[in-house]
């Protein structure tokens, strides 16, 4: 399904400019870094993984999901992925002005760090959940509803043009990982579990497949 293969893509292009927000925001705390490459990667983190990548999520998979596979909007994988949208929207709305202001003064520096941490892994395990699991499941079960393929809007010039300024703010501050982020697969890494989502078998399969399912253990 083109949409979902996209979505992986842009997976592998907002990740490693994550890492690099976490070196720059080191260097910063340093007194190193270039405060004005902030604005670049506020760009992206805005307009490229937000307003193009998040956008074709909410606006494209997740009501599919709700149409065809009669997903709920208010509560499982669709409520608690766009709640994490959220979060990750005004954990980034917190760190902007930090990173756009002169970051002076222990307390400010502390206060970006722990900001970039909250923004990337954040961001990190939102990816792994939906690559472990919304973009497999969505696949196999659109396509049981008969649905093939979901129409979605392709990237803004001026998306194409931060997607660029990203990759040179990769190769600028190579990506740095967080060893304290909890990352891997499946439902148990996800932050809403057990809060706004259930997980797999409880929130996606039917009473066929949990009946089924010891049959394939």
């Amino acid at each position: 399904m083109l949409l979902l293969d996209a979505l992986h893509e842009e997976h592998t292009r907002i990740e490693p400019v994550v890492g690099a927000l976490r070196t720059y925001v080191m260097l910063r705390a340093r007194g190193e870094g270039d405060r004005d490459d902030a604005a670049a990667f506020l760009r992206f983190l805005r307009k490229y993984a937000g307003a193009f990548h998040h956008e074709r999520e909410e606006q494209v998979l997740f009501p599919a999901l709700i149409e065809h596979t009669h997903l709920s909007a208010a509560r499982g994988p669709v409520a608690a992925l766009v709640a994490q949208h959220r979060e990750l929207e005004s954990a980034l709305a917190d760190l902007a002005p930090l990173l756009e202001g002169p970051l002076e003064g222990a307390g400010a520096r502390r206060l970006a760090l722990s900001l970039a941490h909250r923004y990337a892994g954040g961001l990190e395990v939102h990816i792994d959940v939906e690559e472990s699991e919304l973009l497999p499941e969505s696949e196999a079960r659109l396509r049981r509803c008969g649905v093939l393929e979901l129409a979605a809007r392709g990237p803004t010039d001026e998306e194409l043009a931060v997607l660029e300024e990203g990759l040179a703010l990769v190769r600028r501050y190579p990506p740095t990982e967080d060893p304290s982020v909890v990352r891997g697969e499946g439902c148990v890494v996800c932050p809403s579990f057990g809060i706004l989502c259930d997980g797999v078998e409880t929130e996606w399969w039917t009473e066929q497949e949990r009946e089924e399912f010891p049959d394939h253990l």
